[in-house]
């Protein structure tokens, strides 16, 4: 499978602070990731639960591009975008176990989260079904003029819907201020992009729309950051909408319920020993002294009770009661 080409040690000019908040965001997400797949052993979590374990720097670099007002839609495999929205954990772990404290009140689970309140429009379980909705929030940005700009993520699986195509003519054609972000993690399920893509370099999807499209590596969070701040600039600017190909890898299986046998064990460890979005950038806010190893352990241990706080409030939460079945069927 080819790679985008790793950029060469960036310059060290990028602010610490934001260094160091790319560092804790991507291992807040790694390590609600691995609790949750815990609370979903045990069953405490029910139903579909896609967790994002490999992909943290892909939405922490995006997220990190966007000014306030800007908006996030995504597919199902979304609670590492909830994290980085600034969701409460604590609020998300209870929606994941059911419980009437979490953000849809225990009815909407893994894939049915809302925060109007940090522009987070869904966790969405139809695949591609978010594309077009994503797009009708760029609309309404362009309508408004309000400036914002809606980042609009999909699979590589979902890059084969015909209503993604269908959107990217409508935003084109209106010249609507939206990001596409193909997260393409390499695999639709269980089945590789080379066999199930004509054109595997989903960058170009867009070409006869007259949509630009770049490639990033996915696995660095720079890169991303870099690549976000020129895609949403290019978006908020009224040239339209662009696509980002991100190009990223999941460690676990589609959904918890997935063997993963498609692929062998010595792949994702390579991508692991080689690759990893958390250890590599670790690795090099230490060599550019940035950060010590001390303050990453540190790091490591608050991150890890505000997890196991977060599954302690969820599991000792309540259900939500039956008059809760029919509230907020209708927005």
């Amino acid at each position: 499978m080819s790679e985008p080409a790793r950029k060469e040690e960036p310059e060290a000019g990028l602010d610490a602070a934001l260094a160091k908040k790319f560092y804790y965001d991507m291992l807040l997400i790694r390590r609600f990731e691995e609790k949750a797949g815990q609370l979903y052993g045990m069953g405490l979590i029910g139903g579909f639960c896609h967790l994002y374990i490999g992909q943290e720097a892909v939405v922490v670099g995006m997220q990190a591009a966007l000014k306030p007002g800007d908006q996030v839609i995504t597919a199902y495999r979304d609670h590492g975008h909830m994290l980085a929205t600034g969701m409460d954990p604590k609020g998300v772990m209870a929606e994941l176990t059911g419980r009437a404290t979490g953000y849809s009140k225990g009815k909407g689970g893994s894939m049915h989260m809302f925060s109007v309140e940090q522009h987070f429009y869904g966790g969405h379980g139809i695949v591609g079904a978010q594309v077009p909705i994503g797009t009708g929030l760029a609309f309404s940005n362009r309508y408004k003029k309000n400036g914002a700009v809606c980042l609009t993520y999909f699979g590589d699986g979902a890059a084969n819907q015909g209503q993604v195509y269908e959107s990217f003519n409508m935003a084109a054609l209106w010249k609507l201020p939206v990001v596409y972000i193909i997260e393409n993690n390499q695999y639709a399920m269980g089945t590789s992009v080379e066999r199930s893509s004509a054109t595997p370099e989903l960058c170009k999807r867009g070409a006869s729309f007259d949509i630009p499209g770049e490639k990033v590596d996915g696995m660095d969070v720079e890169a991303v950051y870099e690549a976000g701040q020129r895609a949403t600039e290019y978006a908020r600017s009224g040239k339209g909408p662009i696509i980002l190909e991100l190009k990223t890898y999941r460690y676990r299986g589609h959904s918890m319920s997935d063997p993963a046998k498609y692929r062998t064990r010595e792949e994702v460890q390579e991508v692991r020993e080689k690759r990893d979005p958390i250890e590599h950038y670790g690795a090099r806010l230490l060599q550019r002294g940035a950060l010590r190893e001390d303050e990453l352990k540190g790091m490591d241990k608050a991150i890890r009770g505000i997890v196991n706080t977060a599954a302690e409030f969820a599991t000792e939460s309540p259900e939500p009661s039956t008059d809760e079945l029919f509230t907020d069927i209708y927005a």
